[in-house]
């Protein structure tokens, strides 16, 4: 039977993580879950991760450029060696919500520098992320801010902040789009210096008065002579706009949802559980810290269990930190980052401002099989030290196929799936004969044996879920 601490435990890390060893869960299950949000939502200097370990064996990638198309490396590396693992679980959530890609940035470094920035501040309030965010210099030029001129107003920043950073679709006019994109005029890239032999010299942001619109505007219903700054205000003022935020929120954290270009016209899927986050948003200030902890110890969270999809990250990730042995910078880890572009997320270079669809979405036939090989040829390496304390689990089920069965869905969950599923791992269980744990002969002992279930349980439909 389910020990339902562990399974609450290990849904929760899923979540606010990548996932957790059995080790993991039953250390935090003792330390209890309300203490185990809280260590999560403040983890002080338990990221200290050296990403210079890393850079000592890829010095390149120091100021990669467009290092062909592996400029995320470092930052798998992180998430693999990461002790705060919310922290870099709000990275990818940030960089769905603010996609900002190298096809058009062409400069991997100013994108891994707004990626900190999420680091740094995403446990924070909003408006400080939106704030860091209108200043990046890869998002400047990402969304043409630094073509936006007091005398000649771009408005693709100035939309998209409406559009997908903050309100949605339905709830500003094309005036305050335009209004919008007249107060962040003057704000962009400062003139630097052509690359040198190592790469190229680092974006900074600057501010041009004499190329900001100083005139009076009219803004979702506010006149004044605004800039940025008191536009994120305004913004944030609007119940649409915790209500859209809240959106993000659960679809990334609680169950997926329908994808964003349909909100305007498609309801949440839990209206009540939206609006409790929207109120938190506003009730806090839009402390995102705070608004998590509300969300983690709400009901509906908890009952959440495998209602959203894994995305790449998450399938790459969490199996990485379950094998072990993925700890130093080798040169499998360009593999690993590769693997999450193969599964349809190629970090740091999103399709399109929209970033990525989400949910079902992230499978299909050919991304499903990159999903299950990889997950398979891991789980199966007898010389990866997780894998060996799984199956040191599961060796004290006993040798009946059955409780092999039951041991294997245990320890890789806990899973909870349909008696046919469970049936076939039954009936291909009993095919492989009693599993004799003191055979160590390869391809036939106990532990062998064992890794042909595990392959079958990642493969299910309940792995792929979060």
């Amino acid at each position: 039977m389910t020990d339902q601490n562990i399974a609450l435990m290990a849904h929760l890390m899923r979540r606010a993580g990548f996932g957790a060893s059995r080790e993991e869960l039953e250390r935090r299950v003792e330390l209890g879950y309300e203490a185990t949000v809280e260590e999560l939502l403040n983890p002080g200097d338990q990221d200290a991760v050296d990403i210079y370990e890393f850079l000592r064996y890829y010095p390149l990638w120091w100021k990669p450029g467009t290092m062909g198309g592996l400029g995320h490396a470092p930052w798998v590396w992180r998430m693999i060696n990461t002790k705060a693992p919310l922290q870099e679980k709000l990275c990818l959530f940030y960089h769905q919500l603010f996609a900002t890609g190298v096809a058009k940035v062409d400069h991997y470094d100013e994108i891994e520098d707004m990626i900190e920035s999420f680091r740094e501040m995403g446990l924070g309030k909003y408006k400080d992320l939106l704030m860091a965010v209108a200043q990046s210099p890869a998002m400047i030029y990402w969304l043409d801010n630094h073509e936006n001129h007091a005398d000649s107003v771009n408005e693709n920043w100035g939309r998209e902040l409406l559009e997908l950073f903050t309100m949605g679709v339905g709830n500003y006019t094309e005036t305050d789009v335009r209004e919008c994109s007249r107060a962040f005029t003057g704000w962009t890239l400062k003139h630097k210096l052509p690359r040198f032999h190592m790469g190229r010299w680092d974006w900074d942001y600057e501010f041009r008065a004499n190329d900001h619109d100083y005139g009076e505007k009219t803004f979702l219903g506010h006149t004044g002579n605004f800039d940025g700054e008191e536009i994120i205000d305004i913004i944030l003022s609007k119940p649409a706009t915790a209500a859209f935020i809240a959106r993000h929120l659960y679809s990334f954290f609680v169950a997926d949802e329908h994808q964003v270009p349909a909100w305007s016209v498609t309801p949440p899927n839990d209206p009540e559980a939206v609006q409790f986050i929207a109120d938190a948003l506003i009730e806090s200030d839009y402390h995102i810290g705070t608004v998590l902890k509300k969300i983690f110890n709400s009901d509906f969270f908890k009952d959440s269990t495998f209602k959203r999809v894994k995305n790449p990250a998450e399938v790459v990730i969490g199996t990485l930190r379950l094998v072990e042995d993925a700890e130093r910078p080798v040169p499998e880890t360009m593999s690993w980052a590769s693997q999450i572009g193969f599964m349809g997320q190629e970090l740091l270079n999103p399709p399109s401002v929209e970033g990525w669809h989400s949910g079902i979405e992230w499978i299909n036939s050919g991304t499903l099989m990159k999903r299950t090989n990889f997950t398979a040829e891991m789980i199966s390496d007898l010389s990866r030290p997780g894998v060996v304390k799984i199956i040191d689990r599961i060796k004290s089920s006993g040798s009946d196929p059955e409780a092999v069965v039951d041991a294997c869905l245990d320890v890789m969950g806990p899973l909870e799936i349909p008696s046919e599923s469970r049936g076939e791992l039954l009936d291909h269980a009993r095919k492989l004969g009693e599993f004799d744990w003191e055979d160590d002969r390869p391809g036939q002992g106990g532990a062998t044996k064992v890794t042909e279930i595990l392959q079958l349980v990642v493969s299910l439909r309940e792995y792929q879920f979060a």
